[in-house]
């Protein structure tokens, strides 16, 4: 049994007033008790001054077959069966040391992270979540991936594979994107059809649906098929960006799950098509923020995930800075913490026992150096992180 007293905790959702001792036993949270609770015999007490324990940080948007190289989404075919597992272990390592403890893999080279997650399911790495490779278009967006698909029964066959493998989730790239050259992030990749034979035949095997959507018309199919998340959700047109009302209004009925995927190595140059998606659109990184801020005001469930692994500015382990651009952007640090916590682990189906600070729950603890309500940056400042109850 191990004590855990720190100055600061948020469990999830708040902070808890005057700090708290947390006791873990075993793989999971015993209790949260006030700092002046008497400790039980024999408990090994670790003391950080100074800190904030929260939640392990849940990404929901990672590319784990990526090395965070220069055009990392390109080269992904180049890598040999083990080339891939020395890439995913890396890739596990670096979220593991910036606080992240469970991450949501949407960008499989066929099925190395989904088969690498089944060899590993109990290892000294991060929980993985994973989609297979995502569903798009022939000569699509991520078409090396090897999820390419064309008409309902194709798609519909493509989901039940997904289903047998054991993917935890669908992705579906609604959209083209701006890192895979001859495809349009204006434009649409799949129709409402067919996205809604994707959602039917995923809901049909109890899994969610995840869409790429960078324009606005791919928005609004997917929300308009019934997906159940969109990733991006950039609301490009080939006039520039228009985040229009009645898309946010359907974005809130629909409780559609939003990840923006914001966050990079500050000062960080994008890719080339990022920018030139960023020239012909008009649009800045701080705008970005501050339109997510605003789709997170007006009711849209936002999560939070980094897109990491694609490029040099957005390397594996770069989550924090996803969680910092949205207080940047206008959203309050407890908000902005919950979307890479308890609303992360409610969007994947994990809510009952991760992204928490609970009795009960996982001993997926991060302890950072300062206070994030005085400035969330604390978050770049790992002190100690905890896996399954041991100290990484």
């Amino acid at each position: 049994m191990i004590a855990i007293k720190v100055d600061a905790v948020f469990d999830g959702e708040r902070f808890l007033p005057d700090g708290a001792v947390v006791i873990v036993e075993g793989r999971q949270v015993h209790s949260v008790s006030p700092p002046t609770t008497e400790l039980p015999a024999g408990c090994e007490v670790l003391r950080f001054p100074g800190t904030t324990l929260l939640p392990g940080l849940i990404d929901m948007h990672v590319h784990l077959c990526c090395d965070s190289g220069a055009g990392a989404l390109d080269r992904i075919p180049e890598f040999s069966d083990d080339d891939l597992v020395t890439v995913i272990e890396n890739a596990l390592a670096a979220h593991l040391r910036s606080g992240v403890t469970t991450v949501r893999d949407l960008g499989d080279r066929e099925w190395a992270v989904i088969d690498w997650r089944d060899r590993n399911r109990d290892s000294a790495f991060p929980t993985v979540l994973g989609s297979g490779p995502p569903i798009t278009s022939p000569h699509g967006h991520c078409a090396n991936m090897g999820g390419e698909a064309r008409g309902v029964e194709q798609l519909r066959r493509a989901v039940r594979e997904r289903a047998e493998r054991g993917a935890d989730i669908v992705k579906i790239m609604a959209s083209g994107g701006a890192n895979t050259p001859g495809t349009d992030p204006a434009g649409v990749q799949f129709g409402v059809e067919e996205i809604r034979a994707v959602v039917e035949e995923s809901h049909a095997r109890g899994l969610g649906v995840t869409a790429h959507a960078h324009s606005l018309a791919a928005i609004k199919n997917a929300v308009a098929a019934g997906a159940d998340g969109i990733e991006h959700c950039t609301f490009v047109t080939t006039d520039g960006i228009d985040v229009a009302g009645s898309v946010v209004a359907d974005l809130v009925a629909s409780a559609t799950t939003v990840c923006p995927t914001l966050g990079a190595v500050p000062g960080a140059t994008p890719p080339p098509g990022v920018l030139e998606m960023m020239r012909k659109t008009g649009f800045s990184l701080e705008q970005r923020a501050q339109t997510v801020a605003g789709l997170h005001g007006a009711g849209v469930r936002i999560v939070s995930g980094s897109d990491g692994g694609i490029s040099v500015g957005k390397p594996h382990g770069i989550m924090p800075e996803a969680v910092i651009s949205l207080v940047d952007g206008g959203v309050s640090p407890p908000e902005a913490l919950a979307t890479a916590t308890s609303l992360a682990a409610a969007a994947c189906g994990l809510g009952n026992r991760k992204g928490r600070v609970r009795a009960g729950y996982d001993a997926d603890l991060l302890v950072v150096q300062g206070d994030p309500r005085a400035g969330v940056t604390a978050l770049r400042d790992v002190r100690a992180v905890f896996l399954r109850g041991i100290r990484a």
